[in-house]
């Protein structure tokens, strides 16, 4: 019998490169491109203009923070800087005080096997959601308007036309009134949220804690809320990033002045103001550019707050 002889040896071994992935490269590289391009571009064109400041000729010239000195200390911008992010604290506080409480409760309601035309109840609450803000801003200040809106008629009837007011033209009512408008339109987006995620809530945890004698409010505390707190956590941090991104409504109701007295001014109209200019304001790219900085900065922030201090917390609880 013969036998088989065993191969020459070549030498050592040569590890075989696998060919560079070009796929990749050419499905992800015009997205990434088109990202950059509207995206990261002008975010890092902003930090870097924040940085200049110009003469009478638009002449730019490197003064490092002097800009953001100006905004937070300066009289002349400091006051409206610090009166338009108080006002937005407010437009975000009321959001999430109402919104998603709201929308909790609207949720809840929703998956119940017993509502009937729930399904039509869910299309018209996320309605004016799909709408455009200036709509919706337009018609709510013909609704309040003292002079032709139906609003007073309507309380008058009700039996509430004493406490009927002119809620838009008063600085000590003007920014809640906007805030509660903002808060039905957007209502729905917490809504259709919470819902979707008790829709994937197990019915057997809750039909096993029915078994043992648990009674539906226990059964919500207990069982569907632990289980709804990172949907309602991601809820919260899309409100305080919207709202610290709001204007729109504020223009379309009370142009870029965000009267009466500034009364309703947010960070976003701040911004178009200094940017842009606005009747006697003079525009100014470079102060615009440390605006809209200090606005990416707090929303950065209170990102990351969220990621560090609840964001973990509720990990571990789900742990």
């Amino acid at each position: 019998m013969s036998q088989i002889q065993p191969q020459a040896d070549n030498g050592p071994l040569t590890k075989v490169s696998k060919p560079f992935p070009w796929h990749i490269v050419f499905f992800l590289g015009p997205a990434l491109l088109i990202y950059v391009a509207i995206s990261v571009y002008p975010l890092l064109d902003t930090l870097r203009l924040g940085l200049f400041s110009e003469d009478e000729t638009g002449a730019k010239f490197f003064v490092g923070l002097q800009n953001y000195s100006n905004l937070l200390l300066n009289e002349f911008w400091s006051e409206p800087f610090w009166n338009a992010l108080k006002n937005n604290l407010i437009f975000f506080a009321i959001h999430m005080a109402l919104q998603n409480p709201i929308g909790l409760l609207l949720a809840m309601l929703l998956s119940s096997p017993k509502l009937r035309l729930s399904g039509t109840y869910r299309t018209l609450i996320f309605m004016p959601t799909m709408l455009s803000v200036v709509i919706i801003g337009f018609v709510w200040q013909l609704l309040l308007s003292p002079l032709w809106g139906i609003s007073e008629d309507f309380m008058y009837n009700i039996g509430l036309g004493n406490y009927f007011d002119a809620w838009l033209g008063k600085e000590s009512t003007a920014l809640i009134t906007l805030s509660l408008i903002s808060v039905w339109q957007f209502v729905g987006i917490p809504m259709m949220l919470i819902y979707a995620a008790l829709l994937n809530i197990p019915e057997d945890l809750t039909d096993a804690a029915v078994v043992d004698g648990a009674k539906s409010r226990h059964v919500f505390w207990h069982i569907k809320l632990p289980l709804l707190l990172p949907t309602i956590s991601m809820v919260s941090i899309l409100t305080f990033v919207a709202n610290f991104n709001a204007f729109e409504l504020i223009y379309a109701v009370k142009g870029a002045l965000a009267g009466p007295n500034f009364s309703t001014d947010i960070m976003g109209t701040l911004f178009y103001r200094t940017f842009f200019g606005f009747q006697l304001q003079q525009g100014s790219p470079t102060m615009g550019a440390a605006v809209a900085t200090l606005m990416f900065l707090i929303i950065l922030i209170g990102v990351m707050v969220y990621l560090f201090f609840v964001q973990r917390r509720i990990q571990r609880f789900q742990l």
